[in-house]
Order: structure tokens, then C-alpha cells, then sequence
């Protein structure tokens, strides 16, 4: 091809006009104006004169009759010929050009297929514009649904298995309550962990960790108790990594207005995996066996770590892929400073809101650890419900905390988006967490029916996962630099509530009934209340 030519694109089709070149004659151009290239005989739309007429794709070449030095112009005329379906690489248009330059009707069907026609062509193009922040909250998501999964499979096949191996109540509570000795072991372990070295090695270790101990249940429950009560206390000390971890990449990715629906969406991961586990275990169990829940559950694991690794990043900086106005965006609202080397223990530990969230942490988990544990045995013994029912119907309180963790989330970011503090914001939606279950664990003494039972745990539940928007997002309020460390912290006394309360369950309920379980717990909650709202606040205490 001469150096003096260009392949141009079919005239059907637009061209910036700085790729045009300017010919020497000065009679201006007409415009072009729409749909002018389509109708059948007309002027040109480059501003030639004589007939034109479209229709079918062509190419032309720009020929010169002399070329100016420097590249000031050219006699230019068109001239036809035939030329091949693509664009010669040497002319060095740029890429989004070049595609511009072929016409449709000419261009091969891969390269359609590339430019994504088509419904997955949309997703993918979708996907390149989505915030990589809520790319980041998702894959959170999606780790504590297989934690919770995980964890109440054990809620339901508890069931079938003391039938089998002869476990009488106390046997059950020491099985369900020794979770919690590994869960409690690497709280403020994996948020020194996580502050340290990044939230992303730590959250995929945690799932690797709980999802191999899970597989590894039915074998260990046939060895014998004490070879389950180490495997379940294994699969706890996975676990119990997760909450600081995501907390740690929380800090750094979530601007403060997207705080709480993001982490509510995180939370609500944990009540539909409840609502996952409970559902599948009754169907598994009857149709494979109770070994069949742990061997399916467990492998769910590997799935998820194969898009954490290529996907997720601790911090916005170390991820490549992130648009520069995205990154502006989180950095301009989050001091990204270096990573934690020292935990100021001493300036933490004097801090009246810290030990606010730790007792609050440890009455709120009093209640939802037993009800997360011990409510299918509620419904089989209680209300009289067979093994499927009582999964099926644990489903609705998960399920209604699904929901209303996410509303509460988006009620306590439009509240502060609207001017009001954090800190009202943080004791408004704790106290709705406090009262409402307090308020409907007492009603259950009081009902007679299967359904205002399951009315009750419902609406306890519901109003339970307003916390996540109160206390469960105020270790990034008070402290995002060591926001895992204070999850392990006030997590480790939620933990503890976990421990005693499930095994305290089991030994009241051998020597005295639900009422006196619930009881309990409506009086922890309110003694959370008024902790909650004498010593928390929302505005930052430590740098």
C-alpha cells in the first residue's frame, strides 16, 4: 500500500472527524445529517459531490496528487477498489478505532461473539464496571454463608446422631458447645493476625481450615466423642479467624456512608447460610444419610477460595485492577496508613466504649448462640415438630434476619447520610437489637400454637439483626486501624457467651425448662441496653 493511502471505514458507518484528512480545497463541507448515508442517492456525507448511494459496505482509498511536507494537506480524491476484510496493522489506529473502521456486515463472527452480543456479553461488561468494593463485600458474603452452613449442619444431624451413638442432653450440649473452644482460641488471635498481614491471607485460611474439619465430622464422630469434640473445636478455630478478617478488609475498602448496609449485606451472609444449612440437612439426611450433610457442605469450600485468590485484595492499594476514581474514592474517605506492627494494648483496654462493645458483644450473643444451636431441639421437643419440619421451620427466623439486617443497614446509612451522628445512629439500631428480642422471647410462654411460636423466634430474630448496624459495626466507628483486633476482642467475650450459654442450656433444660432458658437471655439483653447506651459511641477513639 502506498504511504500516501489510507483505508478508511464504510461510509455507513461514523469516524471521528480529527482521523479525517483536510483536503485543500476550502469550500466547506455540508453536514451530515441523520440518516442521510442510508437514503439512496444524495450527497456524499464527506462532503463530495456527484451522486452517492449506499447500501451495501465499500472501502475507498484517499489518493494524493502531492503531499505536502510536515503533512499540511493533500489533493485528495477517492478512488475504489477492492481490499481485504480487515484493517492492515501497520496504519496504527487505535484499538476502539480500528473496530469502528470494519463494518458490521464484514467483521468475522468471533469478533461479534468478543464485543459480547448477547445477554453474556452484557454480564461480562457489567462485571468490568461494578465497584470492586462490593466485589470485595460479595465474596465476604459468600464466606460466611458456608461459615454459618457449616456450622448449623450440626443444629440438625445432631439429632439422628445421639439417636445413633446414645447421647443423652449433656452429651449434646458438650458437643455443641465445643465449636466454641477453638472459635474462642483465634479471636483476638486472627484480628492481630489480619491488622498485621491483611485481611485476605486470613479469611482464606479460616475458610480452608473450618471447610476440611467439616469433612472430616462423620469420620471423627465414629472414632469415638472425644475425636469429635477435638475436630469440632478445629473446625471452630477456622472460624473463629473469619469475623476480624473481614473486619480488617472492611476497614480499608468500605467508605464510612456505605459502612453499614455493606456490612449488614456481609451478616446477612451468615443468617441465608443458616437458612441454607437448615433447609438441605433434613433433605440430605433422609435421602444419604447424616455423614452425607458434612462430606457436601465441607467441599463447598475449595470452590470459594479459587475466586478469593484471583479476585480479592486486603486494601484497595494493592489491587491492580481497581479504576482510579474508585480508589479516590475509598482513600479520600479512609487514611489507608501502613500496617498495624504493635497492638497498643494498654491505650485499647482504657477506653469506656471498648468495654461498652465487649459486654454488649457477650449479652447479644447469649440469645443467638442458643437460639442458632438449640432451636430445631426447641421445635422437635416442644412443639412437636419431626426432623424435616424442624429444619424447614428454623428457615423463617434465619431468614426474616436476612431481610432486616439488610433494611436496618440501609436505615442507618440514609440516617447518617442525613446529618445525624454516629453515634445516635449506633445506640438507635443496638437498642432495637437489645429490646425487640427481649420483648418477643418473653411472649413465648404465653403462646400455645406452633405458629405464634414460630411468629415469636421470627420477629426475635428479625429485630436481633438490627445489631449489625449498631454494635457490629462500631469496631470501624472507634477504631478502623484496629478494627480486627477489637472484633477479636469483643468477639472473644461473644464467644464466651457462646460456651456457657449453650452448655448452660443443656444442663437448665435437664433440671428445668425453655421458659427459664429464655429467661436468661431477655435478662442479658437488657442488661446490654443500658450498658449500650450509657458508654458506647461512634466517633473514633483510637488512631
Amino acid at each position: 500500500m502506498s504511504p500516501a493511502g489510507a483505508y478508511l471505514l464504510p461510509l455507513s458507518c461514523p469516524l471521528p472527524s480529527d482521523l479525517l484528512p483536510r483536503p485543500k480545497s476550502t469550500r466547506p463541507r455540508p453536514p451530515i445529517r441523520n440518516g442521510e448515508a442510508s437514503r439512496g442517492r444524495g450527497t456524499h456525507p464527506l462532503g463530495w459531490g456527484g451522486p452517492w448511494r449506499s447500501g451495501t459496505p465499500c472501502r475507498l482509498r484517499w489518493t494524493a496528487a502531492g503531499a505536502r511536507a510536515g503533512g499540511g494537506g493533500a489533493d485528495l480524491k477517492p478512488e475504489a477498489f477492492d481490499v481485504p476484510d480487515s484493517v492492515p496493522d501497520s496504519i496504527g489506529f487505535p484499538k476502539v478505532v480500528r473496530r469502528e473502521l470494519v463494518s458490521p456486515a464484514l467483521r468475522p463472527r468471533e469478533e461479534e461473539e468478543e464485543e459480547g452480543d448477547g445477554w453474556l456479553g452484557a454480564v461480562g461488561a457489567g462485571l468490568e464496571t461494578f465497584p470492586k468494593r462490593w466485589v470485595i463485600v460479595i465474596l465476604c458474603f459468600s464466606a460466611f454463608l458456608l461459615c454459618n452452613m457449616d456450622r448449623v449442619n450440626m443444629s440438625i444431624a445432631i439429632l439422628p446422631m445421639s439417636a445413633e451413638f446414645n447421647w443423652n442432653p449433656a452429651t449434646v450440649g458438650l458437643i455443641q458447645s465445643s465449636f466454641f473452644w477453638g472459635y474462642l482460641l483465634t479471636q483476638i488471635a486472627g484480628g492481630i493476625w489480619a491488622d498485621i498481614v491483611g485481611g485476605k491471607l486470613v479469611l482464606g485460611f479460616g475458610v480452608v481450615w473450618w471447610s476440611i474439619a467439616t469433612a472430616l465430622t462423620p469420620i471423627a464422630a465414629k472414632a469415638g466423642l472425644p475425636f469429635l469434640l477435638v475436630v469440632r473445636a478445629f473446625m471452630g478455630i477456622g472460624e473463629g479467624v473469619a469475623m476480624p478478617a473481614m473486619n480488617n478488609i472492611l476497614s480499608r475498602w468500605i467508605p464510612v456512608a456505605e459502612r453499614s448496609r455493606s456490612l449488614a449485606l456481609v451478616y446477612s451472609g451468615m443468617y441465608l447460610g443458616s437458612v441454607t444449612g437448615l433447609a438441605f440437612s433434613p433433605l440430605l439426611i433422609h435421602k444419604f444419610g447424616w455423614p452425607s450433610v458434612f462430606y457436601s457442605f465441607g467441599s463447598l469450600g475449595s470452590v470459594w477460595l479459587t475466586v478469593w485468590l484471583s479476585k480479592a485484595y486486603s486494601s484497595p492499594i494493592e489491587d491492580p485492577e481497581i479504576s482510579p476514581d474508585e480508589k479516590k474514592l475509598i482513600v479520600s474517605d479512609n487514611v489507608l496508613k501502613e500496617p498495624v506492627k504493635t497492638i497498643p494494648w494498654r491505650l485499647i483496654l482504657s477506653k469506656p466504649p471498648v468495654w461498652a462493645l465487649i459486654t454488649s458483644h457477650f449479652c447479644h450473643n447469649w440469645g443467638t448462640f442458643i437460639l442458632l444451636t438449640w432451636m430445631p431441639t426447641y421445635y422437635n421437643q416442644v412443639l412437636k415438630f419431626n426432623l424435616t419440619d424442624s429444619g424447614l421451620f428454623c428457615i423463617l427466623p434465619w431468614l426474616t434476619m436476612a431481610v432486616s439486617a439488610n433494611v436496618g443497614g440501609w436505615i442507618a446509612d440514609t440516617l447518617v447520610s442525613k446529618g445525624l451522628s454516629v453515634t445516635i445512629v449506633r445506640k438507635i439500631m443496638q437498642s432495637i437489637g437489645f429490646l425487640g428480642p427481649a420483648f418477643f422471647l418473653t411472649q413465648l410462654s404465653h403462646v400455645h400454637s406452633p405458629a405464634m411460636a414460630i411468629l415469636c423466634m421470627a420477629c426475635s430474630q428479625g429485630t436481633d439483626a438490627f445489631s449489625q448496624s449498631g454494635l457490629y459495626s462500631n469496631h470501624q466507628d472507634i477504631g478502623p486501624r484496629y478494627a480486627g483486633v477489637l472484633l477479636g476482642l469483643s468477639n472473644t467475650a461473644g464467644v464466651l457467651a457462646g460456651v456457657f450459654g449453650t452448655a448452660a442450656t443443656g444442663y437448665i433444660l435437664q433440671h428445668g425448662s425453655w421458659d427459664d432458658v429464655f429467661k436468661v437471655s431477655v435478662a442479658l439483653y437488657i442488661a446490654g441496653t443500658v450498658v449500650w447506651n450509657l458508654f458506647s459511641t461512634g466517633e473514633k477513639i483510637l488512631d
